[in-house]
């Protein structure tokens, strides 16, 4: 009928929502963000994205992923191990541009509201990168103990808290070739 507004649903209701978090943390920025906020530039009710996500921190994610995807859909496969981990580290790099530094240590600092399973993303894809270096025979084996596994991950974390520069190739080399490979080669 003529005048009649269509109820948004599923996925494309999902979308709108992601949609307006996004613009609403790159209008007003983590500190400042809020599920009503975002409610409001959804046109919906608050309720709405409490359904989907628990809190703020849960939201950001989800918008950050609707935008630009995760790294467990394109995990890194170059051919070399140090390649495949410096790719995982410029990733997680551009991501920390993508979203600015108070959103990263907003998102640090709410850490506790996150699903753990969040922070096992990367740890997760460098079991991946290992595992087909060792197929390949670059290193003995893929069987690490998990904090060399995560290490780069860690490693990247710490710079961006400590730095709130962006992250150099230099660095991300020096992640790499001279903390990582030296433990796993």
């Amino acid at each position: 009928m003529p005048g009649e507004t269509t109820r948004r649903r599923g996925a494309a209701l999902e979308a709108d929502l992601l949609d307006a978090a996004w613009a609403e943390l790159e209008a007003v920025g983590y500190a400042r963000l809020t599920m009503e906020g975002v409610a409001a530039r959804a046109k919906t009710g608050k309720q709405v994205l409490y359904r989907r996500w628990g809190n703020r921190a849960e939201l950001v994610i989800a918008a950050l992923r609707h935008r630009t995807g995760s790294i467990a859909d394109r995990v890194p496969d170059t051919g070399t191990l140090r390649e495949d981990v410096l790719e995982v580290l410029r990733a997680g790099a551009r991501r920390q541009r993508q979203i600015g530094p108070d959103t990263v240590h907003g998102l640090l600092a709410e850490a506790r509201d996150v699903d753990p399973a969040f922070f096992g993303i990367m740890r997760d894809v460098l079991r991946t990168v290992v595992a087909r270096a060792a197929e390949r025979g670059e290193i003995p084996t893929a069987d690490l103990p998990r904090r060399v596994l995560t290490l780069p991950a860690d490693l990247l974390r710490h710079e961006i808290l400590l730095s709130r520069q962006p992250l150099t190739d230099q660095t991300l080399a020096e992640i790499v070739d001279d903390v990582f490979l030296p433990l796993v080669g």
